[in-house]
């Protein structure tokens, strides 16, 4: 408990040093009599967090925020189950991996901003060419690392449980799941960062409304403050919606032995 307060402290610190810093490149004027950051190009953190409390405590930016939520949950949710199941489908099944991996490898490789315009195209502007662009980027994420985890089983372990009797149900559930588990939470956590970047992006490309149209609205305006408060906004989004990750994952994997402490 101690351990966790002092990490937590530490973080506080880390970003409490980092805003000190903006602060006075902004602020401080240096030898032409001009500080080292233009607030006009940096804005001051003074003025970002102030506009963030009052957006926030405003009734506008909800509406932005929960289309954005929406979004990021549905890009996020179809992506990992999706990754899910294909990566075990793959894993358990050499033929078909090895029929479809070039088709994986090459979807993969599509630079996803491209593709952006035609989910545009395809789903419209609504929320599901968002959805389409946060998908891709979530689904390969989930994908590869179920599938690594699944084909990462012990060989040894597989064959103590099949010569104690279990069937195939038998070995997904106690043995491949749990294997698959620690791989499929570590990119999970990776995700959610980007399935609200494909929510934004598509958000920022083409959309009336949405935490990516606030951004590409102030940016047409050249209004600094306004895109760092988006910005900041959108850090606070991933925060949260990692804990509930985190949650989730002490939940599931509650078997798993904590890491011994280190001593010093």
């Amino acid at each position: 408990m101690r351990s966790r307060a002092l990490l937590i402290a530490t973080q506080v610190l880390v970003a409490v040093a980092g805003l000190v810093l903006w602060h006075l490149l902004t602020t401080v004027p240096m030898g032409d009599g001009k500080p080292l950051a233009p607030p006009f190009f940096f804005s001051t953190p003074l003025e970002v967090l102030g506009r963030t409390w009052k957006d926030l405590t405003g009734p506008e930016i909800w509406g932005h925020i929960g289309i954005t939520l929406l979004e990021t949950v549905l890009s996020f949710a179809i992506g990992a189950a999706g990754g899910i199941v294909v990566g075990f489908a793959f894993a358990r099944r050499a033929l078909l991996a090895a029929i479809f991996d070039p088709y994986v490898k090459a979807a993969n490789a599509l630079p996803r901003v491209v593709l952006a315009p035609i989910f545009a195209l395809w789903f419209g502007l609504g929320i599901w060419s968002k959805v389409a662009l946060g998908f891709t980027l979530v689904f390969f994420i989930v994908f590869f690392n179920v599938y690594q985890g699944v084909k990462e089983v012990s060989p040894t372990v597989l064959a103590n449980a099949r010569m104690l009797g279990m069937n195939e149900r038998q070995l997904m559930r106690h043995v491949y799941w749990p294997a698959a588990l620690t791989w499929m939470f570590s990119s999970l956590h990776t995700s959610v960062g980007f399935a609200l970047v494909g929510s934004v992006v598509g958000e920022y490309l083409g959309s009336a409304a949405g935490l990516g149209y606030k951004i590409h609205e102030a940016e047409g305006v050249f209004d600094v403050t306004g895109v760092f408060s988006g910005m900041l906004v959108l850090s606070l989004f991933v925060i949260v919606i990692d804990m509930a990750v985190s949650l989730i994952e002490k939940r599931l994997l509650v078997w798993r032995p904590e890491p011994a402490a280190r001593t010093t």
